[in-house]
């Protein structure tokens, strides 16, 4: 696992471009926000105020797809940028039930941090950082925050299964970018190394779909299944 300080997400200024260009980068971000909130209605959004867990937060893009659905929902969101928390904190300042910790996942493995069980247990785009141990870990450290009958859903980046999908993948990726700058106007090469970016990146660790539903159900998750794919970007998770 790369140390949080070490990565490139402790530098503000590298968080902040994120942040600000995400719908660019990222294929159908939007849509997978929109169903992981369909998800949540479906499946939570009944009975007694619900408790949600966002692992890796950001600027709490994913708490926000979930949390404006009505005032019956208490997030707490966790993530190793302060510049990011800060930036959740300032999304949330009227949501008085929102809770926040300042935390990496190596410190999420190291020691329990999470003093309460969820309902509900989401990340986005930010597991992937981690080794296939180190997932199969976190996977079973949620489960154990999860209460019976609780979700976790993780939408993330996979490692295609074989060489050629992989590139079939990446072209879908490039087409994206490339339909989002002709959208935006934007012109030049702007964005254009981010796929080379991503994939030169040491920190990022992606493992296959396969492999990740397959350590979910050995832990004990039901339910198992990708919810939504568009090439590397996925949504898969389970129920306990």
């Amino acid at each position: 696992m790369t140390e949080f300080s070490r990565s490139n997400w402790a530098n503000p200024e590298f968080s902040r471009g994120y942040r600000d260009n995400a719908d660019i980068f990222i294929v159908e971000r939007r849509r997978m926000l929109a169903i992981l909130r369909s998800f949540y209605l479906h499946f939570l959004k009944h009975g007694t105020h619900k408790t949600m867990l966002d692992l890796g937060c950001g600027d709490g893009i994913v708490t926000s797809a979930i949390a404006d659905v009505g005032d019956s929902i208490s997030p707490t969101l966790v993530d190793g940028s302060e510049d990011m928390l800060m930036k959740a904190r300032e999304r949330f300042r009227g949501l008085k039930t929102a809770r926040y910790v300042h935390a990496s996942f190596q410190e999420m493995l190291q020691q329990d941090i999470l003093d309460q069980t969820f309902d509900f247990i989401a990340s986005s785009l930010a597991i992937h950082h981690l080794t296939m141990d180190e997932k199969t870990a976190l996977f079973k450290k949620v489960h154990t925050h999860l209460n019976t009958g609780g979700y976790f859903v993780n939408i993330d980046v996979i490692l295609a299964p074989s060489e050629s999908l992989e590139q079939l993948y990446l072209s879908l990726w490039k087409d994206w970018i490339d339909e989002q700058k002709t959208a935006r106007g934007i012109t030049g090469n702007q964005f254009d190394d981010i796929i080379q970016r991503y994939k030169d990146a040491k920190e990022n660790k992606p493992d296959t779909l396969d492999d990740q539903l397959q350590a979910l159900r050995n832990i004990g998750y039901q339910d198992v299944d990708c919810y939504c794919k568009y090439g590397i970007f996925t949504m898969f998770g389970g129920r306990k």
